[in-house]
């Protein structure tokens, strides 16, 4: 009988917690209370504890490669100017895509909602300007002890830049730095094998928590997010990779799908960030200072997942109240959603906290996210798988194009 490889085990413990979850939700409610106390909670948050331990070595050791693998200061750039331009265009894309479609579908008038009884209450996301100004870490070791990635990446590139201007003054350093990375990626690879297990146990309580009832009550606002975000995948990142990456979609969906899994079954894309870079570096043959350096960034400000929900969710929230939305309301909602998407962390939950800031931007009310927050964990997962594929689409291109440059500085050269 031939064995099962991690990307079935992944996908078949994804459909088994869902049944699982919904069954004893319609059930026997009170035995689910128990398994989820007792054994799919644990379990799903060992898995997540082992992913996310981690996370802040695996980004600084790839960084520190990343950055020095680049070598040239002038490649990095060149490489930082690609991976944030691709990242910005697309979540553009992904909020039109989410606006139009609720703009069509108009899932808020869809049934009555109670808008006298939605209630929400967030801390208020930072300004993109304070986000800008504190990228620099005053202290790494703090940046590094509270997981802050964006002043870690920083650090990171910094080191990685002076051990290639050192050069042979810092091999030590820099071999110390390897075999760092080379500890982390086999350590991804032993925490994988319990995989299945951890997607199980998150998906089953996930899944149990919300019920049927809740999904349904929420379908129209559920499947117009889910078509935003396979549209977007199929076209956005398919294309990048047919048109740019010259390689085939299927090949890459297929490929990717182990860390698809992981993602949909964390909602986090710094969780699954390890596997995301082990798949693109061992399945999609990225090269791994480009995945070293694009993916971490990725995790730290493409979350086009994201966006789609606030395009579709602002949308919503104002069919639901009656609110009618100018073309410059909307044109304020992609360019908030865009930069608010920089600032932002990849964890669960944090889609809301930046939808709180869209909503201000145009006038809504906050409290409308009461609305949608009962189901919001369900999509978070689906977001957060769509956000690591752009990732590593953009890894892809990203490679292939350096590739296609080096080889056409070689025949200039001869």
């Amino acid at each position: 009988m031939k064995k099962m490889n991690l990307t079935t085990k992944i996908i078949a413990a994804l459909i088994l917690g869902a049944i699982v979850g919904l069954v004893l939700n319609l059930t026997a409610p009170n035995v689910f209370d128990v398994l989820n106390t007792y054994l799919f909670v644990p379990v799903g948050q060992i898995f997540l504890s082992l992913i996310s331990m981690l996370v802040v070595p695996l980004v600084f050791f790839s960084i520190v490669l990343g950055s020095a693998g680049l070598g040239d200061p002038q490649k990095l750039g060149r490489i930082g100017l690609k991976t944030v331009t691709y990242f910005l265009i697309t979540t553009c894309f992904a909020i039109i895509i989410g606006l139009c479609l609720a703009a069509i579908i108009q899932p808020g008038s869809a049934g009555e909602f109670d808008t006298a009884g939605a209630e929400f209450s967030t801390e208020e996301a930072p300004p993109v300007s304070e986000t800008l100004m504190n990228i620099i870490p005053k202290n790494p070791i703090n940046a590094m002890a509270e997981g802050n990635m964006l002043q870690l990446i920083v650090f990171a590139v910094f080191i990685g830049l002076a051990l290639t201007a050192l050069g042979d003054k810092t091999k030590g350093i820099f071999s110390l730095v390897e075999q760092g990375n080379e500890i982390m990626m086999y350590l991804v690879g032993l925490v994988m094998k319990f995989a299945p297990y951890g997607t199980f146990g998150l998906i089953a309580t996930a899944i149990g928590t919300q019920g049927w009832d809740a999904i349904l009550a929420m379908g129209s606002y559920m499947l117009v997010v889910l078509a935003a975000l396979f549209i977007h995948s199929v076209v956005t990142y398919g294309g990048t990779v047919a048109f740019l990456a010259k390689k085939s979609p299927i090949w890459f969906f297929k490929k990717f799908a182990p860390a698809m899994g992981v993602a949909f079954s964390t909602s986090s894309s710094n969780a699954t960030l390890p596997v995301s870079m082990e798949v693109a570096q061992r399945d999609l043959k990225v090269p791994e200072p480009i995945s070293s350096f694009v993916q971490p960034l990725g995790a730290t400000i493409n979350m086009d997942g994201t966006a789609i929900m606030q395009g579709v969710a602002t949308l919503f929230i104002a069919q639901a109240y009656g609110i009618e939305l100018t073309m410059a309301d909307l044109a304020t909602v992609v360019l908030t959603a865009t930069l608010a998407s920089i600032g932002t962390a990849g964890v669960p939950g944090v889609g809301l906290i930046m939808l709180a800031m869209v909503l201000g931007s145009v006038g809504l009310p906050v409290e409308g996210i009461g609305l949608i927050i009962g189901i919001d964990r369900l999509l978070d997962m689906t977001r957060t798988a769509v956000n690591i594929t752009g990732d590593a689409a953009c890894a892809l291109y990203v490679g292939e194009s350096e590739k296609n440059k080096t080889i056409k500085q070689q025949r200039a050269e001869v």
